[in-house]
């Protein structure tokens, strides 16, 4: 969420649900799995909620350069700077780069997760890499190509 009065009511939410569900848990697979499937699907509720449109666009063109997956070069960046430029990433590429990033989920899952495609899925990371990048070299006094 963009800003922590949201993300709070967002997790609020989603211990409701668990504490609602928690007899539904099967001891089937880890806990922590369950719980985070819940809080990740409450997240997507809320921001589908908060469009009217679709709330990803399948902007997928296979003839761009955003497939393969590039590293970007590391430059020394406070931790709440990059938060806060993640942070203002448009929805649909903080959603993707933060399930990918932090998640640590494959592009097959999160296509299944949030309705797109991997192409999708890969060129939402590709551009939200993108963007911090050019944000972060523009603070460091760097040239982007």
């Amino acid at each position: 969420m963009k800003n922590e009065d949201d993300a709070k009511d967002v997790f609020q939410e989603a211990f409701v649900i668990v504490f609602q569900k928690i007899s539904q848990y099967k001891f089937e697979g880890s806990f922590e799995g369950w719980l985070k499937r819940i809080f990740i699907n409450k997240l997507i509720e809320t921001l589908n909620k908060k469009k009217k449109e679709s709330f990803f666009l399948d902007v997928f063109d296979p003839d761009t350069d955003f497939v393969e997956e590039e590293e970007l070069d590391i430059v020394p960046i406070e931790q709440e700077k990059l938060l806060e430029y993640i942070r203002d990433l448009p929805d649909q590429y903080r959603t993707v780069f933060n399930l990918y990033v932090f998640e640590k989920m494959k592009h097959k899952e999160i296509a299944e997760l949030l309705k797109i495609s991997e192409g999708t899925s890969k060129s939402n990371l590709n551009r939200a890499k993108h963007i911090l990048q050019k944000r972060i070299l523009s603070i460091k006094n760097f040239k982007i190509a």
